[in-house]
């Protein structure tokens, strides 16, 4: 799963017992080497997809990691890109990998930025809010995003429930709910509470028009409904 590049078992062990903040800083030197990057194809999928929705001036990743996110960013918005993460080891990672592009250390809940981006993108990342904080990151999207702005991330179906996959995600949940339940600080990272619709209509309650498009290199399920849609949420005027 990992490559001999990664992180040992003893890391991650110590990492799921920290604070995500804290987690994350000592996942930094390793993470590229982890599963958990949002793999290339999510990124230049989503690229290819937003170039029909531009042009841009200036784009910003939320939760940001070591910066991965940003190649969707270059292609897009020649005036500037900026990263934000509340992991200062992940923005040491991403400020040496791309010293051209800002950087700034921020909780994605409480964004310090005023009407600056015309597009903003986040992969990988919701997981580590519950639902009771989307309202908090959208709203901070939506005021970063000038009006008309948009802000874009894909989003996968959920697996059926006969898939393994469905039994690993649902296992995993549950050993980190137990995980939080016995153990101080907690560490949030969930897989199954960041589903469409009540994403989409804590959207449009922050201040967005949401539409979806299919991102067709991930092919369809049996029922014919996408793998994987690209969310788009357009701030409203």
């Amino acid at each position: 799963m990992f490559s001999s590049q990664g992180p040992s078992a003893r890391e991650l062990a110590v990492q799921a017992l920290s604070s995500v903040e804290h987690g994350y800083d000592l996942l930094a030197p390793t993470f590229d080497h982890t599963p958990f990057r949002t793999p290339d194809r999510f990124l230049d999928a989503t690229e290819a997809a937003l170039r029909a929705y531009g042009p841009f001036r200036t784009g910003l990743d939320v939760c940001c990691g070591t910066g991965a996110g940003v190649r969707v960013l270059d292609g897009l918005c020649p005036n500037g890109v900026t990263g934000t993460d509340f992991s200062a080891g992940m923005l040491d990672r991403a400020r040496a990998a791309h010293p051209e592009h800002g950087w700034v250390r921020a909780d994605a809940r409480a964004l310090p930025f005023e009407t600056e981006f015309d597009l903003a993108v986040s992969f990988g990342a919701f997981g580590h809010f519950l639902p009771a904080e989307r309202p908090a990151l959208f709203a901070g999207v939506h005021r970063a995003l000038r009006p008309g702005g948009l802000f874009a991330f894909p989003i996968a179906a959920p697996p059926p429930v006969r898939s393994p996959w469905y039994w690993a995600l649902t296992g995993f949940d549950a050993a980190m709910r137990l995980r939080n339940a016995l153990w101080r600080p907690p560490f949030v990272m969930y897989y199954r509470t960041f589903p469409l619709e009540p994403v989409r209509a804590d959207l449009a309650a922050a201040g967005f028009s949401v539409t979806t498009l299919a991102l067709e290199e991930f092919g369809r399920r049996p029922d014919g409904s996408p793998r994987c849609r690209l969310v788009l949420a357009r701030r409203l005027g």
